[in-house]
């Protein structure tokens, strides 16, 4: 453990310095602007998040003197923390871009700061070592998404998806906490490296079924967090009654950092060590991993093809993503452990571009149509030639196929479960991506081919939204193409450094 040093311990709390600094700031600017001037208070929330992301990535990267345990064994600084941080820095800074022109939620100053706190919920949830610090930064991430899902208190959809949101979450984290208190009551310790050291030894066999009730209780809650089935009941309904820039935020940022927290629990739980004579309990990870694996990608694929409104597609569509992502963590018990976690990182990174890029789009359009069905979406390559490029790239990055980032983020995932013997997983992913194409292509019909009402009238495109979007579209591309070997390897990176402190 590191002891506390300011200066040295700058590189793990420099997200949470900055973020903290952003949101006095939001809220210095939204107590004393004019209504006019309410606009910037989006391009003073996205400026903060780029800033502290740059600052992260070009001084404070994890070297053998910084990285390790903080707080008193809370958090944890190393690369897989500031990969899922910086993503989650990234997709809190384009969601405030792409809501600078949502009718009154765009010079909402309460808006950007719930946005900016949950963010560093995200990234206390993506660094945390310790059972106190898990909780805490998941309800941190996750209460103030409540508020956001039911924002728009005069909207009944509005209002009721923060309702469901709020009971299903509560119900959901009481089961997490269940478990994490079960896993302390075996334990005696609430820090995951120590726990690691019980579950090597002779007294986690004796006790071998109650803690793998515990964490499968633990598992439960996660998976309400990133959306997977059978624990998904919650994410069409709030994905289409939220705002849409909420639902782009949250089917991208806390399913990040959740996944973080999954992979680091699961490597914890289950370190390399127990490979000699913990077998049947890394197996029992791997199935677990696998069913959830499945049954998402079956629910998530099957049920998206019967969508008629957008929002709700791609809640479907969050869900089967989140199913692919799951093929690497059941990987993560096995030989391929170090493919795994860099697949599960550069996966998260990619969708968190192509998602909000998707979901940018349909905010565009509804913002000029209010509409948000399929069908309406019909035309809209004569109506707006670029927004239309813009989603098919999204789409097609989520349905795996080139140039888009989403070919090589499957590929990843998929070979990691190869590499683990798992290839009946990716087979069965692969099968999966191929009916998701068909319910991604229909929208491209749409677009493409049908006819639809008012094609003589353009979308109008603000200056700001122009460049969001096109910057996004680039890399989204580009982590399909020439950027995805320095990232990949950064990725791997972090796995090496990850696995050599276990």
């Amino acid at each position: 453990m590191q002891p506390f040093d300011l200066l040295a311990s700058l590189p793990a709390i420099a997200a949470a310095v900055g973020l903290t600094i952003t949101s006095i700031v939001v809220l210095a600017l939204d107590m004393f602007l004019k209504e006019s001037q309410r606009r910037n208070i989006a391009f003073v929330t996205a400026a903060g998040m780029f800033l502290t992301a740059g600052m992260m990535l070009a001084f404070w990267m994890p070297t053998a003197a910084t990285e390790g345990l903080y707080w008193g064994g809370m958090v944890r600084f190393d690369m897989l923390a500031t990969m899922f941080c910086v993503i989650a820095l990234l997709g809190g800074g384009i969601t405030a871009l792409i809501t600078i022109d949502v009718d009154k939620l765009g010079r909402s100053g309460e808006y950007y700061l719930i946005i900016t706190v949950s963010t560093l919920g995200a990234c206390l949830v993506s660094s945390a070592s310790d059972l106190i610090m898990v909780f805490l930064g998941l309800e941190t991430m996750t209460i103030p998404l409540y508020v956001l899902a039911a924002f728009r208190r005069d909207d009944k959809k509005s209002a009721e998806s923060g309702m469901k949101y709020f009971l299903f979450g509560s119900f959901a984290s009481a089961i997490l906490l269940y478990g994490l208190s079960l896993i302390y009551g075996f334990t005696g310790s609430t820090n995951l490296y120590t726990i690691a050291e019980y579950m090597g030894s002779d007294a986690f066999t004796v006790n071998l079924v109650p803690v793998l009730v515990a964490i499968t209780l633990i598992v439960v809650g996660f998976g309400f967090k990133i959306s997977a089935a059978p624990f998904h009941f919650w994410t069409p309904d709030v994905y289409e009654g939220a705002p849409t820039p909420v639902t782009a935020f949250l089917s991208v940022v806390s399913k990040a950092a959740s996944f973080a927290l999954l992979v680091r629990f699961a490597l914890t739980a289950f370190p390399p060590a127990l490979a000699i004579n913990g077998a049947e309990v890394q197996l029992f990870w791997t199935n677990l991993a696998a069913v959830l694996a499945v049954v998402s990608m079956i629910v998530g694929n099957l049920i998206a093809l019967a969508q008629k409104n957008i929002k709700r597609m791609l809640a479907y569509s969050s869900i089967a993503q989140a199913g692919y992502t799951l093929i690497g963590v059941a990987a993560l018990a096995a030989d391929g452990r170090e493919q795994a976690v860099a697949g599960i990182s550069y996966y998260m990174l990619m969708y968190m571009f192509t998602n909000l890029l998707a979901f940018g789009v349909v905010i565009l359009y509804s913002n000029a149509t209010g509409k948000d069905d399929i069908r309406d979406f019909a035309g809209l390559s004569r109506r707006s030639p670029w927004m239309a490029i813009a989603m098919t790239i999204a789409l097609l990055s989520l349905a795996g196929v080139p140039p888009g980032a989403g070919f090589l983020g499957k590929f990843f995932l998929f070979q990691a479960a190869v590499l683990s013997n798992l290839t009946w997983l990716a087979l069965f992913g692969i099968l999966m991506s191929l009916v998701a194409l068909y319910y991604y292509l229909i929208v491209i019909k749409y677009m493409y081919v049908d006819k639809g009402e008012d094609e003589e009238q353009a979308i109008p495109v603000s200056g700001t939204y122009r460049w969001t979007l096109a910057v996004v579209t680039i890399v989204v591309i580009l982590l399909g193409s020439f950027a995805v070997q320095p990232i990949f390897n950064w990725a791997m990176e972090g796995a090496q450094t990850l696995f050599a402190s276990l």
